[in-house]
């Protein structure tokens, strides 16, 4: 068997199996098994993008948010955020757009650097969500390259501002059917959209960030 080309094709396939489990499993437990999963918790504490955003929600719909989140502190985004991600999971997003910039294609220069294995050792990141096919973009740095009124109007209406997109609209994530309102759910999944990316030191548009209670001792400023 193994002087026969099927041999020699079977040993190198299992060969080339047995590499590929090594580099891409035991390798990166190996590299990453000091670092202790975080919890959602932990993931807000220190993350300023992620705390600008959530305030910024609290902003621009004030009446909503103070409905299902009362104040815009890392209690309640942690909440959101669990709740948002069960929600990208439960509504089957991770389907058409994935979490995971291979290195590939250019891929980096469409959605930023190269996923690495550090990223996800996280409680948000379990399972990790590589995605089924890329229907839609990478979502891996998708954090702060839109606001939150663009996405709030995205999921409510996709085509209003991607006309030709395949994504299903969500109503349900909004009350009244109005996209100026979105509910627990809404705003718990935007929260979500947003925290993806922002722990990398490119994230932009936040660098003068000043947080909510500095900026209402300081209104003139």
């Amino acid at each position: 068997m193994f002087e026969s080309k099927s041999g020699i094709l079977l040993i190198g396939g299992l060969g080339f199996f047995l590499f590929a489990f090594l580099s891409n499993a035991l390798v990166p437990i190996l590299l990453y098994q000091h670092l202790p999963e975080q919890t959602v918790e932990q993931l807000v504490e220190d993350n300023q993008n992620l705390i600008y955003q959530f305030e910024d929600l609290s902003l621009r719909y004030p009446e909503q948010f103070k409905k299902y989140y009362d104040k815009p502190d890392t209690k309640n985004l942690a909440r959101a955020l669990r709740l948002g991600r069960d929600i990208y999971v439960g509504e089957g997003c991770w389907h058409c757009h994935s979490q995971f910039v291979r290195p590939v294609s250019n891929e980096s220069v469409r959605w930023g650097k190269v996923a690495s294995s550090d990223e996800y050792q996280n409680e948000l990141q379990r399972p990790v969500m590589w995605g089924t096919r890329r229907v839609g973009p990478d979502l891996s740095r998708e954090g702060g390259r839109r606001g939150n009124d663009w996405h709030a109007v995205h999921f409510f209406d996709p085509h209003s501002v991607s006309p030709g997109s395949p994504m299903p609209r969500y109503p349900w994530f909004y009350d009244d059917k109005d996209p100026a309102k979105p509910n627990e759910r809404g705003i718990a999944i935007i929260t979500y959209i947003q925290w993806l990316g922002s722990w990398l030191e490119e994230y932009p548009f936040y660098e003068d960030y000043v947080p909510l209670q500095e900026q209402m001792q300081n209104p003139l400023e």
